[in-house]
């Protein structure tokens, strides 16, 4: 995806530490993105660092670089810039609305404020998983 994030996904079960998660979280989050994949039938890809401004714009420049981007739901979370974005495909966005997104990002934000970096974006992945059901 970008240099030197501080996660990144960018196929099934890659994952890639620089900085603020245990190897125990790491592991969940893996699970979390794996379970999600399978029961939707949908790509979640999580990157966790600087989000060069605009942000959103860079946040779809990393989407459309994952494979089948059309099925893809990408989270980018900066904590430095408390700056979140979410990004879905066309196909994506017809099983996760704007409202959807916009809930699990508030849900997200509360646990980043909380300094709970990983369970908020364990709790983002289950939602936005939840919303998009099963295929």
């Amino acid at each position: 995806m970008a240099a030197a994030p501080e996660l990144t996904r960018s196929e099934p079960g890659a994952l890639a530490a620089d900085g603020p998660f245990t190897t125990r979280q790491l592991l969940r989050l893996d699970e979390a993105l794996r379970v999600a994949d399978s029961s939707t039938g949908l790509t979640f890809s999580v990157f966790v660092g600087e989000l060069p401004t605009p942000t959103r714009a860079y946040a779809e420049k990393l989407h459309k670089q994952i494979d089948d981007s059309a099925h893809a739901v990408l989270i980018a979370v900066s904590p430095n810039q408390r700056r979140l974005e979410i990004v879905t495909g066309n196909e994506a966005r017809k099983r996760i609305s704007d409202r959807d997104a916009k809930l699990a990002g508030l849900s997200m934000a509360a646990a980043f404020a909380g300094g709970d970096l990983a369970g908020g974006v364990l709790s983002g992945i289950d939602q936005l998983a939840s919303h998009a059901g099963r295929h």
